[in-house]
């Protein structure tokens, strides 16, 4: 499974490129698409970014709704029909369409920012008021996590 950890700022070039942090490509390196797979989010000013595996779980998980039902069509709408596949170039590169810049405000530099299984691209600034947001709420509410148990192969679990 791909792992996606810490937060790396990366420039964004004039026509839109920028590279991949190597961490990122090489946790979704042998999968069957050479990139990734990105939308806008829709609660946050970020975009989401998943391995192509990720998203044929999502599509799945999907099927596991009514078909036709107002959560259905919302979610495909909102994420499926939303969602482009960025194939990296030589240099580890993608090229993020206009509109989801624009949507997460990224201009000339993009973070980078690792959700385990996921991650995230946001302005660098807008990350660290989100984040400090985020910490904040987490204190004060004592947010903890459990540990789940080890995995069929005997290593941790996610």
């Amino acid at each position: 499974m791909a792992l996606f950890l810490s937060t790396y700022t990366n420039k964004v070039d004039k026509k839109g490129r920028v590279s991949v942090p190597a961490s990122f490509r090489a946790a979704i390196g042998g999968q069957n698409f050479h990139g990734i797979v990105a939308f806008r989010s829709y609660r946050l000013p970020a975009i989401e970014a998943f391995s192509i595996d990720r998203m044929e779980r999502l599509s799945t998980s999907l099927d596991g709704l009514d078909l036709f039902s107002d959560a259905q069509d919302d979610l495909a709408a909102t994420i499926f029909a939303d969602s482009h596949p960025l194939p990296f170039d030589s240099e580890g590169r993608i090229l993020l369409p206009k509109e989801f810049a624009d949507h997460a405000g990224i201009r000339d530099e993009a973070a980078f920012v690792g959700r385990g299984a996921t991650f995230q691209l946001w302005a660098p600034k807008a990350f660290a008021v989100h984040q400090t947001k985020a910490r904040k709420r987490a204190l004060e509410k004592g947010v903890t996590l459990r540990l789940g148990p080890p995995d069929k192969a005997g290593g941790e679990t996610p």
